[in-house]
């Protein structure tokens, strides 16, 4: 299910650089500029696909934003993320038998005075 949600939001990603390329609303060298010269203003009008473009803008943000909060609840490890692990120090190092504890005295030492 994530990697489904995650391709659907990646092409809403590319789909969404498309219409923000398609779009000039400054030069009117865009869609909306160059769309004259191919007979369709009839059709829809230069303001029309201007509106469109940014219709089309708004919802794919709100697509690939919903898509990405999904995508994170989706995660595959997010049911063992729930229980504390151990560290990798704690997991790789071998357990050693505990040493034989000596109850013999020690021998008792002076200690060495500085000389004068």
């Amino acid at each position: 299910m994530h990697v489904f949600i995650v391709i659907v939001s990646l092409l809403a990603s590319i789909m969404l650089v498309g219409v923000i390329l398609l779009q000039s609303p400054k030069s009117g060298s865009g869609l909306t500029g160059g769309i004259a010269s191919l007979g369709t203003v009839q059709t829809l009008g230069i303001r029309r696909t201007g509106d469109f473009l940014s219709k089309m803008t708004a919802i794919l943000a709100a697509v690939v934003m919903l898509l990405c909060f999904i995508a994170q609840f989706t995660l595959p490890g997010r049911q063992a993320a729930m229980v504390p692990a151990k560290s990798v120090l704690q997991r790789t190092v071998p357990v050693q038998p505990a040493a034989p504890v000596n109850t013999a005295p020690l021998a008792p030492s002076t200690p060495a005075l500085p000389v004068k």
